[in-house]
């Protein structure tokens, strides 16, 4: 962990909306005028797209039906450690990206489903965010969770997290429900042993919890929106957190433990700012007495 150059990470599965609560802290960001280095954690996996499905073929063809993006043996996780301490300690590190279609490949120099040369972070940033599926990893070897000064977990209740990945891997990946629900059953040992021991390591954790009958999500037709759901925020340390401010901001929310906070899903965005942006501030404010 660093005062003088901090790093946030926003951690969750595939699916379960990270990219949302991005979205909240780039708004912050940009209104408090935070120039933030934004790293995504696709660019540390091991393989790129065609060398990751040859290897999953030769996983499985040797018996090992459970190799996935989840794991350790998928990614890069001590270069990820690595960026995190050495940002935290100077402000500098090397990153690369992940080049997701043709716009990418053209602005980064790349192939669609390869990565782009690594390079210097540029200098100057106030702070380091990272949005993937490692933020808060730990393994007998790494501790990437050790170096990040403010750890979000975005973990909706599990059959939600397939609803939208379902949904989001037909609609823009073409796939079948059926393929789907394939790379959700090889992932599932990564899950348990890779993704879920994160979220005990988050200081603020978002959980999406719908108020529809999701008990089937392989025939769901849509996604439960916002306002069909509650969002459960715990938090690992309540001190310093404003309860009561909270509970009058953000109407029709209420406690249902001493360090967890319930709202209405509509209201997320809104309880991201209220909450986020004292504790970037904070972060910020250290920053700048430690200058």
């Amino acid at each position: 962990m660093s005062i003088k150059h901090p790093v946030i990470a926003v951690t969750g599965s595939s699916g379960a909306g990270t990219t949302s609560v991005t979205h909240a802290f780039q708004h912050i960001f940009r209104r408090e005028k935070i120039v933030a280095e934004i790293v995504q954690g696709d660019s540390f996996h091991r393989y790129d797209r065609t060398t990751m499905k040859a290897k999953m073929d030769e996983e499985e063809a040797a018996g090992n039906d459970h190799f996935s993006h989840f794991g350790p043996e998928a990614n890069l996780f001590k270069e990820l450690e690595n960026l995190f301490r050495e940002y935290g300690e100077t402000g500098r590190g090397k990153r690369r990206r992940y080049v997701h279609d043709l716009e990418d490949a053209a602005r980064y120099g790349a192939e669609p489903g390869s990565f782009s040369a690594w390079t210097d972070l540029p200098p100057d940033t106030d702070i380091l965010f990272y949005e993937g599926l490692h933020g808060a990893v730990r393994t007998d070897t790494i501790d990437v969770a050790s170096h990040v000064d403010l750890r979000v977990g975005v973990v909706p209740i599990i059959n939600l997290e397939w609803i939208q990945k379902i949904h989001r891997d037909k609609a823009l990946r073409g796939y079948s429900t059926e393929a789907v629900m394939d790379t959700i059953l090889r992932r599932m040992p990564d899950y348990v042993h890779y993704i879920c021991p994160q979220f005990s390591q988050t200081h603020v954790n978002f959980q999406r919890v719908p108020t529809v009958d999701t008990s089937n999500p392989l025939i769901a037709s849509d996604i439960p929106t916002l306002d069909e759901s509650f969002v459960v925020i715990r938090f690992d340390d309540p001190s310093g957190i404003d309860f009561p401010y909270l509970l009058s901001m953000i109407h029709d929310s209420f406690m249902s433990r001493p360090n967890i906070i319930v709202c209405p899903g509509g209201k997320m965005g809104l309880a991201m700012q209220l909450i986020f942006t004292p504790l970037i501030m904070q972060l910020m404010d250290k920053k700048r007495r430690a200058r």
